[in-house]
């Protein structure tokens, strides 16, 4: 209907065991996770570009050990000897620490080293994420960056088209958006092999869809194709 309004609600993703899609890009991820408690140290380093399933690993994990979850930027305001000595954490994107600045850097370098201290003291565990492993990261602190390097890496690859396809699905699935599988199939032969190219596309054409009062279909996604919308 003309003048009709469109309200774009934010995506709930699924981030649960279930809704996590096995395939060759990330089941030896997965295995090691799924291999706690028996990390060495009690300490695991989940690797991969962006969208490539970091998040919903931890959440998998924190499901079964009942870890805390923090994104790097809670860092630097973190006390680890308030947490118990035996506690499972997950720190997200702990690879962008440097991005708050100078001071919230080494503040959150010296809080993870502490932490990583705290927790192997009492038996705990300690998962970090980046977009590579712990020994790429620029860390400014030694003590801290060798801890980490000798952490195991569950690193999560570029996705198939099986991956791809599922990725699309699920992004799909979390913004409450029903497709058919001839979108799924035109998606995955043009747009790039990326979890990032995934999202992209999804939101774009959620807009669009809303936008032009449109379901989204194959014919709709040619079209935001074809205009470089997508």
């Amino acid at each position: 209907m003309a003048g009709q309004l469109a309200f774009e609600l934010p995506a709930r993703p699924a981030l649960g065991r279930a809704a996590f899609f096995v395939a060759p890009a990330n089941e030896l991820a997965l295995a090691l996770v799924d291999s706690w408690p028996a990390w060495p140290e009690g300490r695991l380093a989940v690797a991969g570009p962006g969208g490539s399933g970091k998040t919903h690993l931890a959440q998998v994990w924190a499901a079964r050990s009942g870890a805390e979850v923090l994104p790097a930027a809670a860092l630097a305001d973190l006390d680890p000897v308030a947490l118990p000595a035996d506690a499972a954490v997950a720190v997200e994107d702990a690879d962008r620490l440097a991005a708050g600045g100078p001071d919230a850097a080494r503040a959150g370098e010296e809080a993870l080293f502490h932490l990583c201290n705290r927790l192997a003291s009492g038996g705990g565990s300690l998962m970090v994420s980046g977009r590579s492993a712990p020994a790429f990261w620029p860390l400014a602190l030694p003590d801290l960056a060798s801890r980490l390097a000798v952490a195991p890496v569950a690193t999560l690859a570029p996705p198939d088209d099986a991956l791809l396809a599922a990725v699309l699905v699920k992004l799909f699935a979390d913004r409450g958006i029903g497709v058919g599988p001839e979108v799924i199939r035109y998606l995955t032969t043009r747009i790039d092999r990326s979890f990032e190219a995934a999202e992209a596309v999804v939101a774009r054409l959620d807009r669009l869809g809303l936008a032009r009062g449109r379901p989204v279909t194959a014919r709709l996604a040619a079209e935001a194709l074809a205009d470089g919308e997508a």
